[in-house]
C-alpha cells in the first residue's frame, strides 16, 4: 500500500476510490500523566506523550489502511492526520486520505 500525502502518484494513473479514514483514542496510565505533570515544571519533551501520540497515529494508519485494503485500493493520496485532546492525557487521532486504484 502506496501512502503518499500529495494527490498524485508519479508515474501512476489513478482512478478514485472513495474516502478512507481510521481514529482511536489513547491514554496513558496515571502514573505517566502525574510524571508529566512534574515534567512541565522544569520543560522540555515529555516522552510518554510523545510515544503516545505516535502509538496513536501508527493504530490510526493501520486502521485506514484496512479500510482502504477492503475497498481494493492500491495506495491512500492526500494522507493527512488530525489530532484532538478529549481530555488531559487522552487523545483522538484520525488519519484520513483517498483510496486510489491504480490503472
Amino acid at each position: 500500500m502506496i501512502l503518499v500525502n500529495t494527490d498524485f502518484i508519479t508515474g501512476r494513473n489513478l482512478h478514485t476510490l472513495g474516502l478512507v479514514k481510521g481514529s482511536v483514542v489513547q491514554s496513558k496510565h496515571v502514573g505517566k500523566d502525574i510524571m508529566a505533570g512534574f515534567k512541565t515544571l522544569v520543560g522540555g519533551e515529555i516522552k510518554g506523550y510523545t510515544e503516545m501520540m505516535n502509538e496513536a497515529r501508527n493504530i490510526a494508519t493501520g486502521r485506514m489502511v484496512g479500510e482502504a485494503q477492503q475497498m481494493g485500493a492500491d495506495g491512500i493520496i492526500n494522507l493527512r492526520y488530525v489530532s484532538a485532546e478529549i481530555m488531559q492525557g487522552c487523545a483522538e487521532v484520525i488519519a484520513y486520505g483517498t483510496a486510489v486504484k491504480f490503472i
